[in-house]
């Protein structure tokens, strides 16, 4: 049986990640809305309200894929009146080749972007990379090498202009079926971050985040722990809290097929009395 492919280079420490960043809709009040037409175009509302500023921004998002030739076209506008375009074309002229054109024009600003990538994967392999053409221009390239559950990768950036690597980093870890750990060194080895998750349980789900930047002033290692726990198969709540005793509290549930939503508030422990804590909501809906 052959190695299976490793998952990419910024997906390294994921579920860690996702325990503990999503389902928090803290300081907004968001709804995205996703559905998809008889000829298989997906299309995609994203609406979101600040809290704190009052400002409200928007998303239309279009996608059309086309299976046979592994051709995938996604377009969108956003309120801030910038238009997006990606073309990808995957498994086309080679297996576990995937070619990539993303470019972004900003009406309001006047500035637009065009990048470029390749992204090829194997057994135990997993590799991109972009060119960023009206920037620099800048070269950004990563490598992912998998073998029976051990992976260890690494990035870098390279500016044409200034013939020189503007930021790299590595990135190791061990998966399992119930768990995982993974150690990073980014911003050209000046952060660490080491990230635990563990499934206790079919229930349960705890995981731990500890990040040191030796570019601060203090050598003091911010650490934070959360766990998620379902009450049922539709409805989870989930929990955090970091060393500065900022507590995090979560709760999603699927009313129905299609539908759900996720209530996040963010206190600050040492400051209950204070008008310095934060709640948000989020709809989900997809037909």
């Amino acid at each position: 049986m052959s190695a299976p492919v490793p998952v990419c280079y910024s997906d390294i420490g994921k579920f860690a990640s996702d325990l503990l960043g999503k389902d928090y809709p803290i300081g907004t009040i968001k709804l995205e809305s996703k559905s998809t037409a008889p000829n298989g175009v997906s299309f995609t509302l994203l609406g979101q309200k600040d809290l704190k500023s009052g400002g409200i921004n928007g998303e239309f998002k279009s996608k059309y894929s086309y299976p046979k030739k592994g051709f995938t076209f996604t377009g969108s506008w956003t309120t801030y009146n910038n238009l997006n375009a990606q073309v990808e074309l995957d498994n086309n002229l080679a297996k576990g080749l995937k070619l990539d054109l993303t470019s972004s024009l900003s009406l309001s600003r006047g500035s637009r972007n065009v990048k470029g990538g390749v992204i090829f994967k194997q057994p135990g392999f997993h590799t991109k990379l972009y060119v960023d053409v009206l920037k620099g221009p800048e070269f950004q390239g990563d490598v992912v090498i998998g073998h029976e559950g051990f992976l260890i990768g690494g990035e870098a950036v390279y500016d044409v202009s200034d013939g020189k690597v503007t930021r790299y980093g590595v990135s190791t870890g061990f998966t399992a079926p119930e768990y995982n750990i993974t150690l990073k060194a980014t911003n050209s080895m000046a952060t660490y971050e080491l990230l635990y998750y563990h499934r206790v349980h079919s229930d349960i789900e705890a995981g731990v985040k500890a990040k040191w930047d030796t570019t601060l002033n203090d050598n003091s290692v911010n650490m934070e722990i959360g766990t998620k726990y379902f009450l049922d198969r539709n409805t989870f709540i989930k929990a955090k809290i970091d060393n500065f005793g900022r507590l995090g509290l979560g709760y999603t549930q699927a009313l129905r097929p299609g539908v759900k939503i996720s209530i996040g508030g963010s206190f600050e422990t040492s400051k209950l009395s204070e008008n310095v804590h934060r709640v948000g909501v989020s709809f989900n809906l997809e037909s």
